[in-house]
């Protein structure tokens, strides 16, 4: 039985994001710490960081990039039989022939020679931010971390944080820099075969909603509309949940970020569903609104036009050159001049929709790791703000500048 190894991308692309990072790089060395061992149980998944320069999905692996070499070393534990009895086989450091031509490294060694290599590196660059894992993404890794240390009987240093000090006071001649922002920069551009996995996912996304719009009705809880969704997430290929979803119904919808799915779905009112799936490290995200009832009445009717509008005023301006704010204020003057001529049918409408458009998050956000979204006054919250069902917003976690529109 042969270990498993991603097919998405030949180890000439890898070897490619290597090199423009040597680019950055100059004489200094990069060190890139893979996801740790599994501790629950769980299916094993990279972090999206090291993944995207290697492919390997190995625990414990480190990766090393000498820029005055412009050489990449991959260095990882040895084969444990017992493991492999009882899991499978997988890779180790013993299988570096088979690793070279995979991942296109130049060289696979164990883990305990790793030390000896950064003894000579003048200056070492690693990932300061939170590595992104399974439904991880960086805010809400951040922002634990924040609580974390707030916490007077915690303070659990993160993985990142204890790397960036055992380097510090294993090697305190040599400097250490930050390699989140370098790498960032970098996973801007798409190539390709990214951007088919990006709409793969994108297609399961819809795919998924749509399954839940059919299970919707009154009575049904949103839980039981999550797990239509990851059934269809899971029968198209999908690893597992690219985040923890979001299925909140009545004044719940008001909640950005409400997770707890465990109420029942009442007739009138609205469902919120922002749920995507975990393919092949990519996530697509797709928000959607629609009533439990199945149909629109005609306070839900009205506002859901003026998004809609509004959303077509964004695509509109969307173009090279363009800079999210720049969209955002364009669509925001439409839409004002919009009000003045057609009016709302209740002036709480209107001062709630006025306000979204000075919102600095107004109702869109970039295809990555961040999350903004806008709601409008908590009197009205209760319409859900429906989203147009034909049209498909996209996040990834791996960066990319093209917007997701959210409205």
């Amino acid at each position: 039985m042969t270990p498993h190894f991603q097919t998405d991308f030949p180890p000439a692309e890898f070897a490619a994001r290597r090199l423009r990072l040597f680019d950055r790089l100059g004489a200094a060395c990069a060190l890139l710490q893979g996801a740790g061992p599994v501790e629950r149980s769980e299916a094993f998944r990279q972090t999206n960081e090291f993944y995207y320069l290697c492919g390997v999905e190995i625990p414990q692996a480190y990766l090393l990039l000498d820029g005055r070499r412009r050489s990449t070393t991959l260095f990882l534990p040895h084969g444990d039989e017992r493991q492999e009895r009882s899991e499978g086989p997988g890779f180790a450091a013993e299988d570096e022939n088979v690793l070279r031509e995979l991942s296109g490294v130049d060289a696979v060694r164990p883990i305990e020679e790793l030390g000896r290599r950064l003894v000579h590196a003048p200056e070492i660059y690693t990932t300061h931010s939170p590595a992104e894992g399974h439904a991880g993404y960086r805010d809400e890794l951040m922002d634990a971390g924040a609580r974390r240390a707030a916490d007077p009987w915690d303070r659990a240093r993160s993985r990142e944080s204890l790397l960036i000090q055992l380097l510090r006071a294993r090697f305190p001649a040599q400097t250490t820099h930050d390699l989140s922002p370098v790498l960032d920069e970098l996973r801007l551009i798409k190539s390709p075969r990214e951007i088919d996995l990006m709409r793969r996912a994108g297609r399961i996304t819809a795919e998924g909603v749509c399954a839940a719009m059919r299970c919707t009705r009154p009575g049904v809880f949103e839980f039981q509309l999550g797990a239509g969704a990851q059934y269809v997430h899971r029968l198209n290929g999908a690893a597992g949940d690219g985040y923890r979803a979001i299925i909140a119904g009545g004044e719940r919808i008001w909640y950005g970020h409400y997770s707890r799915n465990d109420q029942e779905l009442m007739d009138g009112e609205v469902v919120l569903m922002d749920y995507a799936p975990d393919y092949h490290y990519y996530t697509s995200d797709i928000g959607r609104t629609w009533p439990v009832s199945g149909r629109f009445d005609d306070r839900q009717r009205e506002l859901y036009g003026y998004v809609t509008r509004y959303h077509r005023a964004l695509l509109r301006r969307i173009r090279p050159g363009a800079t999210p704010a720049q969209i955002l204020e364009e669509a925001a003057a439409e839409m004002a001049e919009m009000f003045d001529s057609e009016g709302f049918s209740k002036s709480l409408y209107e001062q709630a929709f006025r306000r979204a458009l000075t919102f600095a998050g107004h109702l869109s956000h970039p295809v990555d790791g961040h999350w903004s979204r806008a709601w409008f006054s908590p009197s009205i919250r209760r319409s859900g703000f429906p989203k147009r069902s034909s049209t498909s917003g996209w996040k990834t976690r791996s960066r990319s500048p093209v917007m997701e529109l959210r409205t």
